[in-house]
């Protein structure tokens, strides 16, 4: 396998050369994007296998950028942001998201957040024993990474899948947060537990029915069928 793609989307010249040398001096290969129409044109192109995404760019928001780019693709998307709000982690992980880092940051905290990532992605692309699970009109195809409800596709995001085939594991028993952070977000993890509440909803929200995924006061979740 080659070296991982990285496309950096970053309009602040003096941010992107830092993050482009950390990059590269991590052995990574990477492509720069000033705005988020080149964004996008670049996507094409160069096909990465991550996506490190600003979100205050000069010509559109990063969040029409992550909105755009999750019509087309389940390439996973870090956002890399001055933006420290909470608000905006929820808005930018509901846009599909996969993780999101606050400037400033160091890059080897970037670097672990990147191939944390790239594991996730990559374990879920390799079958282990049987690769397709149903519950009752849910289908999940841990293959092929498709879920289906009722027979319609459902869009994942690449984490938002680890985390339902993790949940879907031993069906109706209690996963504790900490646990699903270290399994699903790698111990590496450095974020506060609201990331795994926000994917927790989008799940729901995409699913239709929020009985598919229960929340267990004080603990964590369980996956169940809803009535």
């Amino acid at each position: 396998m080659g070296r991982v793609k990285v496309l950096v989307v970053e309009d602040d010249p003096s941010v992107a050369d830092g993050i482009i040398d950390g990059l590269g001096d991590a052995a990574f290969e990477v492509h720069h994007s000033a705005t988020g129409a080149a964004a996008l044109s670049d996507f094409a192109t160069f096909a990465p296998d991550i996506v490190l995404l600003d979100l205050g760019l000069p010509d559109m928001d990063g969040t029409d950028v992550c909105r755009a780019l999750r019509k087309q693709s389940a390439v996973p998307i870090i956002v890399v942001s001055a933006r420290g709000d909470e608000i905006d982690r929820v808005v930018s992980l509901e846009m599909g998201a996969d993780d999101y880092v606050v400037k400033p940051f160091g890059m080897r905290e970037l670097v672990a957040r990147i191939r944390a990532v790239a594991r996730r992605t990559n374990s879920a692309e390799a079958p282990v024993g049987p690769t397709e699970r149903t519950f009752g009109s849910l289908t999940i195809d841990t293959r092929a990474q498709r879920v289906s409800l009722a027979g319609e596709d459902i869009h994942l995001t690449p984490t938002e899948f680890e985390l339902l085939v993790y949940l879907t594991e031993d069906p109706g028993a209690v996963c504790r947060r900490s646990d699903i952070l270290n399994d699903v977000w790698d111990t590496n993890w450095f974020g506060t537990t609201k990331t795994l509440d926000a994917h927790v909803a989008a799940i729901r929200k995409k699913l239709g029915n929020s009985g598919w995924i229960e929340s267990v006061r004080g603990v964590g979740f369980r996956f169940g069928q809803p009535a």
